[in-house]
């Protein structure tokens, strides 16, 4: 099994501190910028950053519907990980400021890919259609922040 990884970033107008407490506020904000592909979503512990434990349907392809148990923790000022309970998934989300009035925003995610020929197909496809996702979620979190 090889490691998948897929990473995207954007560059949003309003502070670090805004963006990442955007981020970080999974009862309100993260609700509201969550792109299509992002279903059933349900806060089940906590609800602020670190100790929140958040449950949705990553819906990759028209076939694909991978369902998430996240456990958020902040290792570090400005960073969010979310480990998924039910698969090796790891979504990284690092927010740092980007000049005056700016915050540069960087999501991760890697996890563990299959093997064979539907591995190659996934190490190829995935990363693309999950940045795609997350790309979306960024512009929707930009809208909603900038000011």
């Amino acid at each position: 099994m090889a490691q998948v990884e897929a990473t995207t970033e954007r560059i949003i107008a309003a502070d670090a501190e805004t963006v990442f407490d955007a981020l970080a506020d999974y009862t309100g904000t993260r609700g509201k910028v969550l792109p299509e592909h992002l279903s059933e979503y349900e806060v089940r512990e906590g609800g602020d950053g670190e100790g929140t434990l958040v449950h949705w349907k990553l819906q990759a392809t028209s076939k694909r519907v991978r369902d998430c148990l996240l456990e958020v923790t902040e290792p570090t000022d400005g960073q969010l990980v979310e480990t998924d309970r039910n698969s090796s998934m790891v979504t990284t989300w690092v927010v740092t400021p980007a000049g005056e009035g700016k915050a540069k925003a960087v999501v991760t995610t890697v996890w563990n890919g299959a093997g064979g020929i539907g591995g190659f197909f996934e190490r190829t496809f995935a990363p693309k259609g999950l940045a795609r996702i997350y790309d979306t979620l960024l512009a929707n979190l930009a809208a909603e922040v900038e000011s």
